[in-house]
């Protein structure tokens, strides 16, 4: 019998240009892929940003009965309905609080904290809602979650505008102070264009292929790079040719054409 297949998606920039809805151009190219595999949508974002950004897919196609919601770097797991009337049912969730330890976990807020304090000396923008706990992860970011597209995209050009720039300077000072303050082993990862993703070693991207030891898992992302949160997953299929770099959501639908092709000759 022939293995499934599961095709593992990023969100932001992948599917959806960063922080805004699902780009309604992939619906045909992910219709006939869903005709062959299943989907995954695998994100930093937790599921209210899902909700937000894939409302199209959760709500309104049929292709929700084929999508796999997998929020926090996959360290939650949704399966999708199999009703009309259902919604996506939560089966697996980690608390990282728990697994670092109540003074380690104080150590990282109060870091995190410091360098948010830090970069208020800086010209960047300003908003709220600068540190995200999501039960299994830690999301900071700079500029505050409730900025709009421009000061994002101001963020982005301050950002650029220096070498190395301003969030690769601030994850080797985080990773540095958490290294010297907490015994567990922490990762600190850019996550989309203004944000850092931080949780415990191995609860990377990876983490989702827990939950598809049966399937053939294909991924697809565009934060590949070193220090990028879709590296570690890249890195674990590229060997077998199962792993993608996009760059946006056009260049996605190239991928997603590649992949129909390459499963129905076999591979």
């Amino acid at each position: 019998m022939n293995k499934k297949h599961i095709v593992l998606f990023d969100m932001d920039g992948t599917l959806t240009p960063p922080r805004e809805e699902f780009d309604k151009r992939l619906l045909g190219s992910l219709r006939d892929l869903s005709q062959l595999t299943e989907i995954g949508i695998l994100t930093g974002s937790d599921i209210d940003y899902i909700r937000q950004q894939m409302k199209v897919l959760m709500k309104y196609s049929e292709l929700r009965y084929k999508i796999h919601l997998l929020p926090c770097n996959g360290t939650k797991h949704y399966l999708p309905p199999t009703q009309a009337n259902e919604e996506y049912k939560l089966i697996h969730e980690i608390n990282m609080q728990e697994h670092l330890g109540e003074g380690c976990f104080r150590q990282l807020m109060m870091i995190l904290a410091a360098a948010q304090e830090n970069m208020c000396y800086t010209k960047i923008p300003l908003t709220g809602h600068f540190i995200s706990y999501r039960g299994s992860m830690v999301n900071w970011c700079p500029i505050g979650r409730n900025a709009n597209k421009s000061q994002r995209k101001e963020f982005i050009e301050i950002d650029k505008s220096v070498f190395p720039s301003l969030r690769r300077r601030e994850l080797d000072k985080i990773n540095y102070k958490i290294n010297l303050r907490c015994r567990n082993k922490v990762a600190v990862k850019l996550g989309g264009e203004t944000s850092f993703d931080i949780y415990p070693e191995g609860w990377d991207k990876t983490y989702a292929l827990n939950h598809f030891t049966d399937y053939t898992c294909w991924f697809v992302g565009d934060s590949c790079g070193e220090g990028g949160n879709d590296k570690e997953i890249y890195d674990s299929l590229i060997r077998d040719r199962r792993s993608f770099a996009t760059s946006d959501t056009h260049r996605t639908a190239i991928i997603i054409r590649k992949i129909i092709k390459e499963i129905e000759n076999g591979q």
